[in-house]
């Protein structure tokens, strides 16, 4: 198999023509065309050797991707975990801190925002870090602004009910929509829609949008978990084992 491994390199090699500038002699055409049917050859009676050169360079940019996250996650450790300005939930002082990055028009964070309740009712030592990242267009934009106007008038109980109640809307989020929930959770619409204009909203938003594209993420939702980047949906139990990992 490391035979045919190194004719898949010379086939690259040869085709995209950096062979000749390799060798101190280059091929002749005879040489050239004759390598370049043999490699064929192999391949075609050994495709798998492309699927494990896929698989190979799948392990090797995950694992590049992985170094690069830890890097970025040591580099912004301040404005992830402790940035002063986005609500923490769960246990102020865990052991084990979840960040997690969203939008509250997403499917896929509605969908694991019941995981989080779960995990954060059963482990009692986890900080859970909420920052609105609205890259679903204005009316994510109008809700992000809402949520973290919120914070101007409650440090707790309201903006923790709020965000609630918008992952847990199924419908359409609206402006409309966002004020009934508002209402509900007891905040007062005039001075949230005044904070929703305000510069620090603005500046907490673009903040949360400059972090994540430092760290890599490119949608919602995206979680960091210890030294751990995870992208996407992720279920209970893959939350709980890299809680684990983070605790070892």
């Amino acid at each position: 198999m490391f035979r045919f491994a190194r004719f898949a390199v010379v086939a690259v090699a040869l085709f995209t023509g950096s062979v000749a500038s390799a060798q101190p002699q280059p091929f002749t055409p005879e040489q050239k065309a004759a390598l370049q049917q043999i490699v064929r050859d192999v391949l075609i009676s050994n495709p798998e050797i492309l699927v494990e050169a896929m698989h190979a360079l799948e392990a090797k940019q995950q694992a590049e991707a992985g170094k690069a996250a830890k890097a970025a996650i040591a580099a912004n450790r301040k404005a992830i975990f402790e940035d002063g300005v986005s609500f923490v939930a769960g246990n102020p002082k865990g052991d084990v801190t979840i960040v997690e990055f969203f939008d509250y028009r997403c499917g896929y964070c509605k969908q694991v925002q019941p995981s989080l309740l779960t995990l954060l009712k059963e482990d009692s030592k986890i900080r859970l870090v909420l920052k609105e990242l609205p890259v679903l267009g204005p009316d994510s934009v109008m809700a992000s602004r809402a949520a973290v106007a919120a914070l101007e008038q409650d440090k707790g109980g309201k903006y923790l009910g709020f965000h609630n109640a918008m992952m847990a809307f199924r419908g359409q989020i609206n402006e409309a929509e966002v004020m009934r929930m508002a209402t509900e959770a007891g905040l007062d619409l005039k001075k949230l829609k005044t904070d929703m204009a305000s510069a620090k909203v603005e500046q907490v938003l673009r903040a949360n949008l400059a972090l994540a594209d430092t760290l890599g993420i490119q949608g919602t939702p995206g979680f960091v978990v210890g030294e751990e980047m995870v992208p996407g949906a992720v279920s209970l139990d893959a939350l709980r084992q890299l809680v684990k990992q983070a605790r070892s």
